[in-house]
């Protein structure tokens, strides 16, 4: 793979705020503060007890915002497309993408980032909607290969591009602050799609890209 190559270096941007209440089957505001007041009686502690007694609003509001992607549709992040791109066919690449997720098993963080590529086939879509996927998907209750193949089966899915590489490298609270407590251990996880999977001079530049110029990473080795 050769020619120009667009590489952006993008911050994550602030989460779309989710409901502020619950609909359908979603238990209400003071059910779920009287769901930590359980576990904090459960933990051995009084939630009436000054330094605790704000606790329940206070998981209740900070649990809106990390799972505030639930109320959030990827697929309509990425509906809204650019053609006039004079032709433009090579690789379109956002590396370093900070995210905070949650481990469905434990409710413990993950914490890490994205790279994320594809090839466009005759549209581009804004930078800052794949940023957002990221951040939409993250914001649930997840597994990191789980939200790995979600990222890339969206953006494949809705952009039909030549292909779609993504790789997670994430550290996970629930291996680190309990269980085999094993802290700096990092989790890799890649979704190759597309040209990213049969073309291997494709997918190794994707990888020196992201910095990986030597690895490998879902089984496909360099």
């Amino acid at each position: 793979m050769t020619a120009s190559r667009r590489v952006a270096e993008v911050a994550s941007e602030p989460p779309a705020k989710g409901p502020a209440e619950p609909s359908g089957d979603r238990p209400s505001r003071q059910e779920a503060e009287e769901a930590v007041r359980t576990l904090i009686r459960f933990a051995g502690d009084d939630p009436e007890r000054e330094g605790l007694a704000g606790t329940p609003q206070r998981v209740t509001k900070s649990y809106q915002e990390y799972f505030a992607g639930y109320a959030i549709d990827p697929m309509d992040l990425l509906k809204r497309t650019f053609e006039e791109v004079d032709g433009y066919d090579e690789m379109v690449l956002l590396r370093d993408i900070p995210f905070e997720s949650h481990c469905e098993h434990h409710l413990a963080p993950i914490i890490g980032k994205a790279h994320v590529a594809y090839m466009p086939r005759s549209r581009v879509v804004g930078i800052s909607k794949l940023v957002r996927v990221v951040d939409a998907y993250a914001r649930r209750m997840q597994i990191q290969e789980k939200m790995t193949a979600q990222i890339a089966n969206a953006i494949d899915d809705v952009l039909e591009p030549k292909g779609v590489a993504v790789v997670i490298e994430a550290a996970h609270q629930c291996m680190t602050t309990r269980g085999v407590h094993r802290p700096g251990v990092a989790m890799v996880t890649s979704r190759m799609l597309g040209l990213f999977r049969s073309d291997a001079r494709t997918r190794r530049e994707f990888l020196a890209l992201i910095g990986n110029p030597s690895g490998s990473y879902g089984g496909h080795h360099i």
